[in-house]
Formats: structure tokens, sequence, C-alpha cells
């Protein structure tokens, strides 16, 4: 049945419409989790079984190696799920639909696009310095945080915002940020793929 005129002015009123409005569907939910898991699974599948020549390996001086790839991912991770903690502290953004609206389809469609180049911010440039071990264990553990995180909580993201240090993302809800973190770990599985098929990476 759908609602009557008189019901929907009702909650719209009430401000009961505005939350559910901005709240994760279960489909976003489900969604968000699945791209989670899908980018784990994907990353660890690349990083399993390299040497430690495969690991260091760099088709030249200003390339990041597979090693160094997989920090970044790592340090921004950390950097991200942290835009989502700092849109879920601030205030309810009353201007949340008309800032963020068509993010969502804009953030999956760049961010696995590898055609469109991106420099990392200093804070997640990697130092090269974590062994193959500690970055994968660092890995697991911020990922578990994230999915939990994902799979827990009831606050309405969307009504809470946080800007992207790019001008081109903008003004980002908190579900924008939450699935922007297994899409840029996606991002750079393809730049790990695309090294390890490079002529000359160690057999």
């Amino acid at each position: 049945m759908r609602p009557t005129l008189a019901i929907v002015a009702f909650l719209s009123i009430t401000g009961l419409l505005h939350a559910s409005d901005a709240a994760m569907t279960p489909a976003e939910r489900a969604h968000a989790i699945q791209l989670l898991r899908d980018s784990q699974k994907e990353y660890l599948a690349l990083l399993d079984g390299l040497t430690d020549e495969q690991w260091t390996w760099k088709s030249a001086p200003d390339r990041w190696s597979v090693g160094e790839t997989a920090e970044h991912i790592v340090l921004a991770e950390g950097l991200l799920f942290g835009a989502v903690m700092g849109a879920v502290a601030a205030p309810v953004n009353p201007d949340w639909e008309t800032k963020t609206r068509g993010k969502t389809e804009f953030i999956e469609k760049v961010m696995v696009d590898r055609s469109h180049k991106a420099t990392a911010p200093e804070p997640i440039v990697p130092q090269g310095k974590l062994s193959r071990e500690e970055v994968i264990q660092r890995y697991k553990e911020a990922r578990a945080k994230t999915l939990k995180f994902a799979e827990e909580t009831q606050v309405a993201l969307k009504e809470h915002t946080f800007d992207h240090p790019f001008p081109v993302f903008g003004t980002l809800n908190a579900y924008q940020w939450l699935i922007y973190i297994p899409l840029h770990n996606m991002r750079h599985d393809q730049q790990i793929g695309e090294v390890k098929a490079t002529p000359g990476f160690p057999k």
C-alpha cells in the first residue's frame, strides 16, 4: 500500500521521512559490504606467493613496486575511514541531498578508471619500509574495522558530510566515503596487476 499524501506530509514535518532517506538502505549496506569483501579477496590474491624480489621490483625509479602499492592501499584505508568518522562526527548537513547528489554514481565510475591518474597526498605515499607480512597484517586489521562498521552502523550516513581535498569530488557524505574505501582498493589492485604484467617482472 502506498502512503497517502497526508502521511507523507506528516513524516516530512516530523523529520521521519528525511531520516529514513538519509539512512543506508539494506541494498546499499549489502553493496558496501560486498565491495569491501571483493576488494579484500582480490588484494590478498594478488599478493599471495610473491617472492621478496617480486615485492620490491620496480619498472622504473619513479614507479611504485607491488609492495609500495600494497602499502599505499593500507595507508589510504586508515585515512579514508577517518573521513567516514569525520563525517559521522560532524553535525547533520541540512544541504546533504543537494551537495552529494550524483556523487555515489560518480565515485563508482571514476575510482576504478585507471585512465585518469591522480597524485597521492603526502600522508599516504608509501615509504617501502614495511615487510610484506606487516603490510598484509595491517591491511587485515584495518579492513576488519571498516567491515564491522559497515555491517553494524545505525547512523543515517547520508546526512553527515565531509569535504574531499580534491575539488572534483567536493562534499561527500559518510556513505560515499565508506564505498570510496573499497573502490580505491580496487583501483590500486589494478595497479598491482599492471606491475605484475610488466615485461621484466621477476618470475
